[in-house]
């Protein structure tokens, strides 16, 4: 189906766009230019909603404000990645006979070219950040989106048959979605947002969708050392590719003794050593070699090691902000979960850093993370909802000592970034690896960062 057939079919029916924003603000766009009857429903009153007037005067109808979402009864509902659709309204208004989807839905019903979709509970933004540059590297043109902030529904239009689109799907995209990449990545599993999933086996079925309806000519990666995504075989009908750095695989790649390998109908080649890799951590050679796995084929091992000696890192993930006086800043705000603080401490293999984290409760469990601050970290500062729960977990891990581990909670969040910093000696790290998602204090992972990075750029 092209774009132009997938827009006329919507003519004569009724939409809402919930949400008005980074996706649906292009996708509102798009659909007002083909004359479609269009709703534009947002949580922000007239005052806050500063574009009313100019949809208005292109023949929109607004709802705006609280309930905004009462009384969704259009025929077509494209929801916003962040409204999650467990929401009652939007369950209501399907059990009425309306059809949810989303931006990215359509998208995947009208791309002309490849596609490549990743999800996973921890690196999706930086494999398919990697993806994206190994393939662009390799004189591909290439559209990057989904939940990593860019609509493409309107690139549509652009895209050529021997492009790629590289799409990173979160599991609130995919719960209700229906797609079939050339290419599926799933980094890992791990609990996360059970705040908003009734239960894990729902957040595992959500990221499932990405591959269930690939047939033998679409290619599956799979986290092999994931308890998870390696049980994913039996359901998937695709060719399944593995990564791994515990054992080899017979295809995908591998390490061994600190070399990435490539295998490949039963041979197997070096690529490259992990020790080129720039972006520090464990967890990113895994990210190498999930990118290699799904782009092998299409690059060449040159490429792949030009862009390893080279490629800075994505921002908010272990991020060196400054030095200052012999201490080392870090940010790595993305880390929304505990397996992805854990994998930060990971990669500090000759000090202890002082640790800054707590955040929104997802209702995930801390003993893990305890175990590794216990471990791992020098002193650990807390704030936000969870503060209490990181805390009660460190304090009853075998071998805690408050002695030579001290915790200290301080709600507010640039009080606990100063007290870090202050606490800090020469040659120490202090890294913001919260653990938890951020929306107890802020809008999203990027504004906690970015907050973050001003106050060490202001420390004098």
């Amino acid at each position: 189906m092209t774009l132009d057939e997938y827009l006329n079919s919507l003519k004569g029916k009724s939409i809402a766009v919930v949400g008005y924003g980074v996706s649906n603000a292009p996708l509102t766009d798009l659909l007002l230019v083909h004359g479609l009857d269009v709703t534009v429903c947002d949580k922000r009153g007239e005052e806050q909603f500063e574009n009313a007037n100019a949809l208005i005067e292109r023949g929109a109808k607004l709802r705006l404000g609280d309930r905004y979402l009462e009384n969704l009864h259009e025929d077509v509902i494209f929801r916003t990645p962040g409204l999650h659709p467990f929401t009652p309204e939007l369950r209501n208004a399907a059990k009425n006979g309306s059809v949810l989807t989303s931006e990215m839905e359509a998208f995947f019903a009208v791309c002309p070219c490849r596609t490549i979709a990743i999800t996973g509970s921890d690196g999706k933004t930086t494999t398919s950040t990697l993806i994206a540059t190994l393939l662009r590297e390799s004189g591909h043109t290439v559209f990057l989106g989904g939940n990593i902030g860019m609509p493409l529904l309107n690139k549509v239009p652009e895209m050529k048959p021997q492009d790629f689109a590289v799409l990173e799907l979160s599991s609130f995209q995919l719960h209700s979605m229906k797609c079939k990449p050339d290419v599926a990545v799933i980094t890992n599993i791990s609990p996360n947002h059970l705040d908003v999933h009734p239960d894990l086996d729902d957040y595992i079925s959500a990221k499932k969708n990405i591959f269930l309806n690939q047939d033998a000519g679409d290619r599956l990666v799979l986290n092999a050392d994931d308890s998870y995504t390696s049980g994913f075989t039996a359901e998937a009908k695709s060719n399944i590719c593995y990564f791994s750095h515990v054992h080899s695989v017979q295809s995908g790649c591998f390490t061994v003794d600190e070399l990435i390998y490539c295998a490949r109908n039963y041979e197997v080649h070096e690529i490259m050593p992990t020790a080129g890799i720039l972006i520090p951590g464990l967890h990113n050679v895994d990210n190498y070699m999930a990118a290699y796995a799904a782009t092998e084929g299409y690059i060449t091992d040159s490429v792949f090691r030009k862009v390893a000696r080279t490629f800075p890192g994505v921002p908010h993930r272990i991020e060196l902000v400054r030095e200052l006086r012999g201490v080392k800043f870090y940010n790595d705000s993305i880390a929304s979960s505990p397996t992805r603080t854990i994998a930060a401490l990971r990669c500090f293999t000759k000090i202890k850093p002082i640790l800054i984290a707590g955040g929104h409760d997802k209702h995930v469990p801390f003993d893990d993370l305890g175990t590794e601050i216990v471990a791992r970290v020098k002193a650990l500062f807390l704030t936000g909802e969870t503060a209490e729960r990181i805390r009660d977990a460190v304090v009853n891990t075998p071998g805690y000592n408050r002695l030579t581990l001290p915790i200290h909670i301080i709600d507010d969040f640039r009080d606990a970034v100063l007290s870090a910093a202050y606490s800090a000696d020469d040659g120490d790290v202090v890294i913001l690896s919260p653990a938890c998602s951020s929306f107890d204090k802020f809008k999203n992972f990027v504004e906690r960062g970015n907050t973050f990075r001003s106050i060490v750029l202001g420390l004098e």
